[in-house]
């Protein structure tokens, strides 16, 4: 084979194929919403109107789907980051960023497992990167005007992200407010003053070992 074949570029999908491939992500955002990640790849090529034997030409398995809708609701969470940076009240951005993300977990099943790592792959690493890049931006303008305590970090938020999304499954019928209730409090309590903090925060590889630790657990 010559070197001009070794890079050619992969050929571009037919426009049937295209189509298909899309509908089969648009289902899986409904499946994976509705389910979870134990959704198969079965229930979303039903959900898309579509044969299981297209949907494996597509996508080797779940997993593979799984992770394609994942990266697309983090992404989301990056966009909003970055409108959320822009604000000129910097209480509100954290404010704000927390509202959003519980409210995403509550619509969707699927980002749930992924903000509390019940299902995380290592293709997200560059995404939550950039996440905590972006929270970091928010946390030390929060910081700077003295809206928050001065020893917060980045981390630290994605830890009571995922405290307060943990509560969601059982909250969502018996106890709609709970949520509403542990945010009140985590955000009072990201306000200066108050006891100093024990213990060091986690570094960003910290974290991702906890959060694949968790996701290991609860297999």
């Amino acid at each position: 084979m010559s070197p001009r074949e070794q890079t050619a570029p992969p050929r571009p999908l037919r426009k049937d194929a295209a189509r298909n491939r899309e509908a089969l992500i648009v289902a899986a955002r409904t499946v994976f919403a509705q389910r979870g990640f134990a959704a198969t790849l079965d229930d979303v090529a039903h959900e898309a109107g579509l044969g299981v034997g297209t949907a494996y030409r597509h996508f080797a398995n779940k997993h593979e789907l799984a992770t394609a809708v994942a990266q697309q609701s983090v992404d989301r969470l990056i966009d909003q980051l970055q409108k959320l940076n822009a604000m000129e009240d910097p209480w509100q951005a954290i404010v704000g960023f927390f509202e959003y993300a519980v409210e995403m977990q509550r619509q969707d099943r699927g980002v749930r497992e992924t903000l509390t790592g019940t299902y995380v792959a290592d293709e997200f690493q560059s995404q939550l990167n950039a996440v905590l890049e972006l929270l970091e931006q928010l946390v030390r303008r929060a910081e700077d005007a003295g809206v928050v305590r001065a020893d917060i970090t980045a981390t630290d938020i994605g830890i009571l992200l995922m405290m307060i999304c943990s509560i969601g499954e059982f909250a969502e019928d018996a106890h709609p407010d709970l949520l509403r209730r542990y945010l009140t409090m985590t955000l009072e309590g990201l306000k200066p003053g108050g006891a100093p903090l024990p213990a060091l925060p986690l570094e960003n590889q910290q974290l991702f070992a906890t959060i694949t630790k968790h996701k290991n657990q609860t297999r």
